[in-house]
């Protein structure tokens, strides 16, 4: 028996019973020999491969509750010409054992994730050399340098090209204005189209041999086709010395210069589809002032480290994340939130890199340097969303996996059919080089990722973060949501209002309610600790906390006992008569107990956000319907709802309830989104078709989401539901103009309407209008 041998990272182990676990599952597969290590945090394993794949092994690990980190790599990739060479290197890649890939047409890119142990980096990167591209290791920042060096060469091939093509087209227009034609001789227009056919256009046979020694083909096959035919009946006619036949030399040199025309115009116009990544990774500074030793040093910011002090002053960006220790200052932190506003900071505050100081000093503690910073994790988050697939792109690639050996046949069938019909083979010959030109698939794969790029880039200069193109899609076609009340429709910044205590000592009703809820990060916990702070009550020592989510807390307070804060029905304490109006006056009520005794009852209002009753009369003019979700008392919704302009709303709600209502219109045929920032509102954000969260709320409530909302508003929920129905429009009007071009293109070159030089302009021009129409997207406003 042969066997072979695998190391796997494992991760989620917290002891080694854990590992123990692990090692008897893999033991109980066949030819398995496993042995896991707690410390090393990973797993040994010998297999028989013909009786156990790795991804079974890699299964059973999850199956026991941990997981198999997998890593990523960003590539830039070159020599792509179309989007079946993407879809050629994706199946590539994909047949790599433990490895998932997407390769992105527009932005020349693959993201690559593979299990360590599987695949490796190397690995990875021949697997694209041996597919016929070039791959190179892509940082944060989308390849902008390899953007521009890209483009220059571009531009030197283009140069050469058109200088070696230009007494084609001089005399092309003399003949159209009427003047002599035939000045240039035959024998100098083989020697100007040779250099243009074999070395400019190398690349087209090169990327033409590498498509179809993978079994498919693409753009490169078509153009390396359609070109030679015309050079070989044109060098032929030449050679042999046949004058009364024409030659196409201008028609093959043309069609090659400009398809390097589009490819030119094509590169520049993506360039700016990725300028969202570009623009965000300059906003950071390059040096930054430390405090050491009592004194300001410079420092380089990939030296910096967490701990140190960063002084920033007057009109400095901020170069780390970090907790302000000392000064006073307003930050514009529109880079992050999208809101213009300048924030006020001082001790205490958390501060971000790349927010700009307006006015004021700050001593700030790092606590995220470098690739630990909310914007490098916004930059990542970005290139990953620009870098994926919409399923509205599925139609493009499947129609592009068989549309060049569709056209192929097409142009075969012309050049039969028109020779047979009109005795003449070489204008036959030229119209089936015009249906090969004409029909290059570059519009059809460019349709969808270059508006995805750009809309995504959009939203995220504006605080919109969209995890992905599939959630950017989905968006636009919600027709209900469902928003939490506390934080999302208000401010999040309730305070207490009205306090009653049974035994009439309010002070000590407030210290241990703020001292059970020391532990929390609930909106109304704050509120507590506030007045506990603004009353100088000293909060007790607390031994054990738990939540119960949707109802309260419960602590445990050494010398004091067990304290209960939360819903009154959960306390067990009804409402006295003189607290019967707080409900109705929009507060909501929470009640104490200490060792199940009922102590009192606490009043906390939340205000209704400024810009709410304006998001929610947009989303009904948007045709979305708003439903209020929350766990508070059904008074205190009424009120809330009613100022907020919500005609349906739930009170009393767990989380588990608020995934109930999810699937309840789910049921009904609706396109549901969750908008939430808790913890108890995950379930919900889970189970909708989109799930929103703001970028201010819980670290859970963010890692369901599909998009995430940096300014804590519900308008910019509007403006996501906009901005995906208007990357939604320009993806359709790109198909529909890719597919209208091509059924009315091919029609007319099978026809002799269309010159291949006409047909190679046209060619170019529909690539670069449908990245010129996305790039429209960049006014939405």
């Amino acid at each position: 028996m042969t066997q072979s041998l695998l190391t796997l990272p494992v991760a989620g182990m917290s002891c080694a019973a854990c590992a123990a676990r692990i090692e008897k599952q893999l033991n109980r597969m066949d030819g398995v020999e496993a042995a896991v290590s707690f410390a090393n945090e990973s797993a040994q394993l010998r297999y028989d491969p013909d009786q156990t794949k790795p991804q079974q092994l890699v299964d059973a690990i999850v199956r026991c509750g941990f997981d198999v980190p997998r890593q990523t790599l960003e590539l830039g990739i070159g020599g792509m010409s179309c989007a079946a060479c993407a879809a050629r290197l994706e199946k590539a890649l994909g047949r790599l054992p433990g490895v998932e890939a997407s390769v992105n047409f527009a932005a020349e890119s693959a993201r690559v994730d593979f299990l360590p142990g599987l695949t490796d980096r190397d690995r990875v990167l021949d697997a694209v050399r041996k597919a016929g591209f070039e791959p190179s290791l892509r940082e944060d920042g989308g390849g902008e340098a390899e953007a521009a060096a890209r483009y220059r060469r571009e531009l030197a091939w283009f140069a050469a090209s058109a200088l070696l093509t230009l007494p084609f087209m001089v005399e092309m227009a003399a003949m159209f204005a009427g003047g002599h034609h035939g000045w240039l001789p035959r024998m100098w227009q083989l020697a100007l189209a040779t250099p243009v056919q074999f070395i400019v256009g190398w690349r087209f046979y090169r990327g033409a041999w590498q498509a179809l020694r993978g079994g498919v083909a693409n753009m490169d096959v078509l153009v390396a086709l359609g070109t030679s035919m015309a050079w070989l009946l044109s060098a032929a006619v030449t050679l042999l010395g046949l004058e009364d036949q024409h030659v196409y030399f201008e028609a093959s040199a043309a069609v090659i210069t400009l398809v390097l025309l589009g490819k030119l115009l094509e590169a520049r116009a993506k360039g700016k589809t990725s300028a969202a990544i570009a623009a965000l990774v300059k906003l950071a500074p390059k040096t930054a002032r430390v405090e050491r030793d009592g004194e300001l040093v410079e420092v380089a910011v990939d030296k910096l480290q967490r701990g140190d002090l960063v002084v920033v002053r007057h009109g400095d960006s901020l170069p780390v994340d970090g907790e302000v220790v000392d000064g006073q200052a307003w930050l514009d932190e529109s880079m992050l939130t999208g809101e213009s506003r300048p924030v006020a900071k001082q001790a205490g505050d958390k501060v971000y890199a790349a927010t700009r100081n307006q006015d004021g000093m700050l001593k700030v503690r790092a606590t995220g340097v470098g690739g630990d910073t909310q914007l490098a994790e916004i930059v990542r988050m970005v290139a990953a969303a620009q870098g994926s697939k919409a399923p509205i792109q599925r139609l493009a690639d499947s129609i592009s996996a068989i549309f060049v050996p569709a056209v192929s046949a097409v142009a075969l069938l012309t050049f039969v059919l028109t020779g047979w019909l009109y005795g003449d083979w070489a204008q036959a010959l030229i119209h089936a080089v015009a249906v090969l030109v004409i029909a290059c698939p570059c519009a059809l794969g460019l349709a969808t990722p270059t508006a995805v790029m750009v809309g995504v880039g959009n939203g995220a200069r504006r605080g919109i973060l969209f995890r992905n193109a599939a959630a950017l899609e989905q968006a636009g076609k919600v027709d209900v949501l469902l928003v939490d009340k506390t934080g999302t429709l208000t401010e999040g910044r309730p305070t207490l209002r009205h306090a009653l205590a049974l035994d009439g000592d309010e002070n000590r009703l407030i210290q241990l309610a703020a001292s059970a809820e020391a532990g929390s990060e609930h909106p109304l916990a704050h509120a507590l600790l506030q007045r506990a702070k603004e009353s100088a009550l000293p909060l007790l020592a607390c031994e054990r906390f738990r939540a119960d989510v949707g109802n309260g807390v419960e602590a445990a307070l050494p010398g004091v006992g067990t304290v209960k804060v939360g819903v009154p029905s959960w306390i067990g304490l009804a409402l006295p008569p003189e607290a019967a109006a707080w409900p109705l006056e929009g507060n909501t009520v929470v009640a104490v107990s200490l060792d199940d005794r009922p102590l009192g009852l606490l009043a906390l209002a939340d205000p209704l956000r400024g810009s709410s009753k304006g998001a929610v009369a947009a989303l009904r003019g948007l045709g979305v319907k708003v439903v209020m979700l929350t766990g508070d008392h059904e008074s205190t919704a009424r009120s809330i709802a009613a100022e907020a302009g919500i005609e349906e709303w739930r009170a009393g709600m767990k989380p588990q309830d608020k995934a109930d209502v999810v699937k309840y219109w789910q049921q009904r045929g609706s396109k549901v989104a969750m908008l939430g920032d808790g913890v108890n509102d995950a379930p919900a954000l889970a189970a909708a078709d989109v799930s929103l969260a703001m970028g201010a709320g819980s670290d859970v409530a963010i890692a369901a989401a599909d998009i995430t909302l940096m300014h804590g508003d519900l308008a910019h929920a509007v403006d996501a539901i906009r901005l995906s129905r208007a990357s939604l429009a320009k993806i359709r009007q790109n198909l529909a103009f890719a597919f209208v071009y091509n059924v009315l293109g091919i029609p007319l070159a099978a026809a002799g309407m269309l010159n291949p030089v006409i047909a190679g302009a046209a060619m170019a021009a529909s690539s670069v209008s449908v990245v010129s129409n996305s790039l429209l997207l960049r006014r939405w406003r």
